[in-house]
């Protein structure tokens, strides 16, 4: 069983060097842990998907400039998710709005060859005393 996915979900690049925390936009009224609930449709750059602070995919046109002045030594550059695509598959089962929710096991492509994973839905669970 997977989770439903909301803002603050933590998420991981390969190229990355942090974890970013995301950023649900496409169904703000609906919230779970009293936090917006996230959609396949929450894959912008920046405004949904936040950076990773630096990118070390030679796919990354600064990237590979900022390599081949190094002469070829590795040299990551400022990350900005580059991410065109909604995120894939969303949950087989839970809609919000006209869109599958977003879950654990969904993951989105960067341009530059990175796959997002989410590796902590953000979802609190509250201890009732």
């Amino acid at each position: 069983m997977s989770c439903q996915v909301c803002t603050g979900a933590l998420l991981m690049c390969p190229f990355g060097v942090a974890p970013a925390a995301l950023i649900a936009t496409s169904a703000p009224t609906t919230t779970t842990s009293g936090v917006p609930c996230a959609t396949i449709m929450d894959f912008a750059p920046m405004a949904n998907i936040p950076t990773f602070g630096m990118c070390m995919s030679p796919a990354n046109p600064e990237v590979a400039a900022a390599t081949a002045a190094a002469l070829g030594v590795l040299t990551p550059m400022p990350c900005i998710p580059a991410t065109v695509a909604p995120w894939a598959p969303g949950s087989p089962t839970v809609t919000i709005g006209p869109f599958p929710a977003l879950d654990e096991t969904s993951m989105c492509e960067c341009m530059w060859g990175g796959v997002i994973t989410i590796t902590d839905p953000g979802q609190v669970t509250e201890q009732v005393p």
